[in-house]
C-alpha cells in the first residue's frame, strides 16, 4: 500500500494531541538540523531558544499571515484543544499558540508536504537559517 497515502489518512484522523506530540519531534528536528548546517558553537543550548512555548509562539505569530485556511484551521484545532500541564516558563496562551504550531508541523510532515513545512520553517525562524547563498 503506498505509504504517502497512509500518512495522509492519518495526518487527518490524529488528534490534535497526537499531532502536537509528533510536531514537536519534528520541529526539533528542523531547528537541530539547521544548527548543525550552520555550524553553531553549542547547538543544543541553541536549541531550546527556539523550541520552547514562548519561541514558537512567537514563531507562530510570523508566519500566520502566511497558512492557508486549511493550515490555519489544523493550527485553530490543535490550539483550542484541552491543555492540561502548561510549562512554568510559559502563559497559557502562548502553550495554546506552540501546540497549535507544533500540530500544523507534525500535519504538513505526514502529508509529505515538505515544500511547504520548509517554507513555513523558513518564515516561522529567519534568524536560525544564516546567510542567504
Amino acid at each position: 500500500m503506498d505509504t504517502n497515502l497512509n500518512n495522509q489518512q492519518a495526518a487527518q484522523a490524529a488528534s490534535s494531541a497526537q499531532l502536537a506530540y509528533l510536531g514537536d519531534a519534528v520541529l526539533e528536528v528542523l531547528v537541530r538540523r539547521q544548527l548543525v548546517l550552520n555550524n553553531a558553537p553549542h547547538p543544543s543550548e541553541t536549541a531550546l531558544s527556539y523550541v520552547t512555548a514562548a519561541a514558537q509562539s512567537d514563531a507562530l505569530e510570523r508566519i500566520l499571515p502566511h497558512l492557508t485556511e486549511e493550515e490555519e484551521a489544523i493550527y485553530r484545532r490543535a490550539r483550542n484543544s484541552v491543555h492540561a500541564n502548561v510549562p512554568k516558563r510559559a502563559t497559557v496562551a502562548q502553550y495554546r499558540r506552540a501546540t497549535g504550531f507544533e500540530a500544523l508541523f507534525a500535519y504538513l510532515h505526514l502529508m509529505g508536504d515538505t515544500d511547504r513545512m520548509e517554507c513555513l520553517f523558513r518564515l516561522a525562524y529567519p534568524d536560525i537559517m544564516g546567510p542567504e547563498p
